[in-house]
């Protein structure tokens, strides 16, 4: 049963991760690994091979741009920026968000009243 729990977890994470990826580039351009670390920071566990092809299809879905930049340290980075239609897509994500957070805070209320 505890697996089924964990993985139940981490599907419910992978179902979040495109979500949290474009909120965060909404606060500023980031690099691959500036993305993970501030994932990673937040308790969303992610590994680049879950996040590279992510930001491939984003860009290829025009939601992402990306620039190469020179790194003080080490190859230049490729610097993810979120687009006027990733704006577009974000928005409509955080209604959706809303929305399901909404469902569940009245779901655990009504489940927690119904168990007193």
């Amino acid at each position: 049963m505890a697996t089924n729990v964990e993985n139940q977890k981490s599907q419910m994470r992978k179902g979040m991760v495109e979500y949290c990826v474009l909120l965060l580039l909404s606060r500023g351009d980031a690099y691959a690994s500036e993305i993970i670390t501030r994932l990673k920071a937040a308790h969303m566990i992610v590994v680049e091979g879950t996040l590279y092809p992510l930001l491939t299809r984003l860009k290829n879905d025009g939601s992402l741009e990306y620039r190469w930049e020179e790194s003080p340290s080490g190859p230049p980075r490729k610097y993810f920026s979120l687009t006027p239609q990733g704006a577009e897509v974000l928005n409509a994500l955080s209604q959706c968000w809303a929305e399901l957070a909404q469902t569940v805070a009245l779901l655990t209320i009504d489940s927690e009243t119904s168990s007193l």
